[in-house]
């Protein structure tokens, strides 16, 4: 028996279906998928996360994962929408940034939706196999036994205590887990917050199927749909504190910094009208807030136990990564465990000490480009640098051929070459540097360029 404290169900379908157990007797074989129990803390898809601003933009790379574990068809039936790419915004010019899938069926690309639509696809999917059991708990503690995690402590719907026990446990709990502190040594960086807001019966953006990047100081905005009459509106306020939202400096920010930035004139229109703050919109503005972290994965080994998705590994949203990352984990740790014997300590705790190793070279290049990214694109400042290092970088963008392709190979996920990765960084180091000390290198451009180095 397999437990999964989780927020992503697509895990319990996984090991029920594909990880098949074989038992050995002296006459025949035979195979049957593990034994998994779910702990959820709300199952119910309106209580669930409906104004979760997360987990809404799944890249190229994450969906051919949900296709590998036999889960595409969990994006069919929710209106999902279609991303062939990005648009870059600045100063009213654009440039449009396609993903590279000539090589791909038509059907490969990344998608957009509604959050709990998706995560109640997964559970149906997940449910619907005759060795899953599902439970709504909110789950207080591992059970240890002599250094070995035998189980879980939770309180059921009704509030009373109980426990379960198997011979492996999964924590993937979200960023706002609990218990990762025993499975890890977690050093959480906040960079960011985010607005999340959603405008409805919109669906003509000027570019269609295209997520929308407008680049701005001192905040940047992510635009993407999210049905066929809903775009999301994602707005990035640097550093740790929020503008207050009870007192009107955020509607205030909002109609007149974010507004004037948005090219779409409806879209625009929707932000002006947020000047009447009333408190039915504290309460929503309230709702869509949301901090955005980075935390570098520092698994602990700690046998019976395994770490997974949010709860392991966090990096900026604005490459919206985390998908692609958790599903890639899913397949990797199916591949590893596929006919592993959990009872067994020393070959369950080996096998995710090499789970842990294997799974780092892609992780760790979705971090740095989101990171990276992040802070080139997005954590502005509101001085002549942060303008200086963005309009460097929209000119990269804007070059197209083989600069652009190749960024949006990495930012989708469909080429993770390390070579390329340091190869476009350097790129783009060299060309806003330049683009700094010409025409002519005075000494206050040098500064800047030495800062900007720096």
């Amino acid at each position: 028996l397999v437990i999964i404290v989780t927020q992503f169900s697509a895990l319990a379908h996984s090991l029920a279906k594909n990880c098949a157990f074989t038992y050995k007797f002296d006459l025949f074989d035979f195979q049957e998928g593990r034994r998994v129990r779910v702990i959820e803390r709300n199952l119910n898809e309106l209580n669930y996360s409906t104004n979760r601003i997360a987990g809404e933009l799944m890249q190229p790379a994450g969906y051919l994962k949900l296709v590998e574990l036999g889960l595409e068809d969990c994006v069919k039936e929710i209106d999902a929408q279609k991303v062939l790419g990005f648009v870059m915004n600045k100063d009213g010019k654009s440039v449009r940034l396609p993903y590279p899938l000539e090589k791909y069926d038509s059907d490969v690309a990344g998608r957009c939706f509604h959050h709990a639509r998706f995560v109640q696809k997964l559970r149906e999917k997940a449910s619907s196999l005759p060795n899953v059991e599902m439970e709504q708990g909110r789950v207080t503690s591992l059970i240890e036994e002599q250094g070995i995690v035998k189980g879980v402590r939770y309180k059921t719907r009704t509030g009373q205590e109980s426990t379960a026990y198997a011979s492996l446990t999964i924590v993937c709990d979200g960023c706002f887990s609990s218990l990762r502190k025993y499975l890890s040594v977690p050093k959480v960086e906040k960079l960011s917050h985010v607005v999340g807001l959603i405008i409805k019966n919109y669906n003509q953006f000027a570019n269609e199927n295209y997520a929308h990047i407008v680049m701005g100081n001192p905040v940047s905005l992510l635009m993407y749909p999210i049905s066929s009459n809903e775009v999301r509106i994602m707005i990035d306020f640097p550093g740790t504190k929020l503008p207050s939202i009870c007192n009107g400096k955020m509607a205030h920010l909002l109609t007149t910094i974010v507004a004037p930035q948005v090219c779409f004139g409806y879209l625009k229109y929707n932000l002006m009208c947020l000047q009447s703050c009333t408190m039915p919109l504290y309460i929503q503005l309230k709702k869509v807030t949301m901090p955005i972290s980075s935390m570098t994965a520092t698994p602990c080994l700690v046998p019976g136990a395994l770490l997974l998705g949010d709860a392991l590994n966090m990096r900026h949203a604005i490459t919206a990564g985390g998908m692609t990352v958790i599903l890639h984990d899913i397949a990797l740790f199916c591949n590893l465990f596929r006919h592993l014997n959990l009872n067994d300590a020393v070959a369950v705790t080996k096998c995710t000490q090499q789970f842990y190793s294997m799974r780092k070279p892609m992780a760790l290049k979705v971090n740095v480009m989101a990171d990276y990214l992040y802070k080139m694109l997005f954590a502005s400042s509101n001085d002549e640098l942060s303008e200086q290092i963005q309009q460097g970088c929209f000119n990269y963008f804007s070059l197209g051929l083989s600069f652009s392709r190749g960024l949006m190979g990495l930012l989708s996920g469909l080429n993770l070459h390390s070579w390329k990765l340091l190869l476009h960084f350097l790129a783009i180091v060299i060309y806003t540097t330049g683009g700094m000390l010409l025409p002519v290198p005075t000494p206050k451009r040098a500064f800047a360029a030495a800062r900007f180095l720096l």
